[in-house]
């Protein structure tokens, strides 16, 4: 199986009304919970525009990006799919309920992460 980032960048949801908004917010999670019963949901949620910060590499903090950033995303999925086809299937159900075209980004494997999130998380009550 491979992860696909599912995305949309901010503002692409811009065009629908606020009494259209709860219409969409039920057709979004309608297809979530189908990619929740199908077993591809990894994780997913939308982004706060005024929230970002960024971290340099030394550790210094600076807002940004800013909305007014061309590029900046607006809601995202995570699925783990066995095709790019797959991603592809499943990004058209949530540009549909969402009303606005998705991008959809395979994510690297990474085999040492994946050994380490198969390893079972230990019991913190039961640490010493």
């Amino acid at each position: 199986m491979t992860r696909y980032l599912v995305s949309f960048d901010d503002g692409s949801m811009d065009h629908i009304r606020d009494e259209d908004l709860p219409e969409v917010n039920k057709a979004t999670h309608a297809v979530m919970r189908e990619a929740v019963h199908a077993g591809v949901f990894v994780t997913g949620g939308g982004t706060d525009r005024q929230s970002a910060s960024t971290v340099a590499t030394d550790g210094t903090v600076t807002d940004g990006p800013y909305p007014e950033t061309k590029a900046v995303i607006g809601g995202l999925v995570v699925i783990d799919v066995a095709s790019r086809e797959e991603a592809l299937t499943w990004a058209a159900k949530f540009a549909s309920a969402c009303r606005c075209a998705q991008e959809v980004r395979e994510i690297m494997p990474d085999p040492e992460l994946d050994a380490l999130l198969a390893v079972p998380a230990r019991d913190p009550s039961k640490a010493r």
